[in-house]
């Protein structure tokens, strides 16, 4: 970077990441030495100083009306997590509060980095930032539904929805390559990878930590319904009752459901229901509020297909077979 020499008077303090502001020990020392300081960076577009309020403030001490600068261009948040990185590897270091609030603080910008990544920018463990997103969650802060990795890299958090479109490619098209199968589901080779072994084994495509259910856009079609009224049938036991998960057990391992296409989708869809109370209240509580009506809306719909879907089960062959009119 080029070296500038900048009027006092133009700068603007830091957005610092320091909580407590800056340490006057720290300037002190600095204006007894004899060294001479490194310029300061400042954020161009803001004009705020990114690195070297203590050394700007032993400036004003010392009665001078300019300062060597060296300018930053980026976005401010940008400007915000150089300061962080710096004030993290050298000068006076960052106290494990100021790295913990400027961790919080880059969660709520909205951006989809992930907890590694942001663990190297504040010199925090990738545990730690995965606790203060936890917490940023539960104050009503949105998370991305992808994150961007340290390699640059964007992953999504869910691969729910690309499971399930790579399992109805490897039931409709066997012969289709891995890399097809990635390419047209949105999902990596070795996500594809991994749903071929499930299926070959009889497995759900989805594993266990990615319930409690499919991305919204694969519920199967209800048809016409009026999600108001009330289930046609007895919705049954709660699906962490005993017998519900021994009868799901014993449905998993029969061939003329797990080794077909139409029975490995009902499979799954009654794997998506065995969520236990705990979890479901978990569930709720993490979902945005401005998005809760519509999606209880769509739960009531469910119910209704899941009703009527039992209904016809529970019917004579001859008159399920029978067109329905009206």
């Amino acid at each position: 970077m080029t070296v500038e020499t900048v009027r006092i008077d133009r700068i603007r303090p830091a957005d610092s990441p320091r909580l407590d502001g800056e340490d006057p020990d720290h300037i002190r020392l600095l204006a007894e030495s004899d060294a001479t300081l490194p310029p300061i960076l400042v954020h161009r577009g803001s004009m705020r100083v990114i690195d070297g309020m203590h050394r700007l403030r032993v400036a004003q001490s010392r009665g001078d009306t300019e300062v060597a600068v060296e300018f930053f261009d980026g976005t401010e948040l940008e400007a915000f997590i150089r300061a962080v990185q710096l004030n993290v590897t050298h000068g006076l270091p960052l106290s494990l509060a100021d790295r913990e609030s400027a961790a919080a603080r880059i969660l709520e910008s909205g951006e989809s980095w992930s907890d590694r990544a942001i663990a190297r920018m504040t010199g925090l463990s990738a545990p730690t930032v995965a606790r203060i997103r936890a917490r940023s969650l539960a104050d009503g802060h949105a998370d991305a539904q992808s994150r961007l990795g340290r390699d640059g890299r964007v992953r999504p958090l869910n691969t729910t929805a690309g499971r399930l479109r790579a399992g109805e490619l490897i039931d409709s098209e066997p012969n289709l390559s891995l890399r097809e199968i990635a390419r047209r589901a949105g999902i990596s080779v070795g996500t594809a990878r991994d749903v071929r072994k499930r299926l070959s084994r009889g497995e759900d495509p989805i594993p266990a930590r990615f319930l409690p259910g499919p991305h919204p856009a694969t519920h199967p079609a209800a048809g016409p319904l009026d999600p108001s009224g009330p289930p046609t049938a007895d919705p049954g036991p709660d699906p962490m009752d005993g017998s519900y998960v021994s009868d799901l057990n014993s449905l998993q391992k029969d061939p003329s459901l797990r080794l077909t296409g139409s029975g490995r989708f009902l499979l799954r869809w009654l794997s998506f229901h065995a969520i236990s109370q705990e979890n479901r209240a978990s569930l709720i509580r993490s979902l945005p509020a401005h998005n809760k009506a519509r999606i209880a809306y769509m739960a009531k719909c469910c119910s209704r297909w899941w009703a009527e879907f039992a209904n016809d089960l529970e019917q004579p062959q001859e008159l399920r077979d029978i067109p329905k009119t009206g």
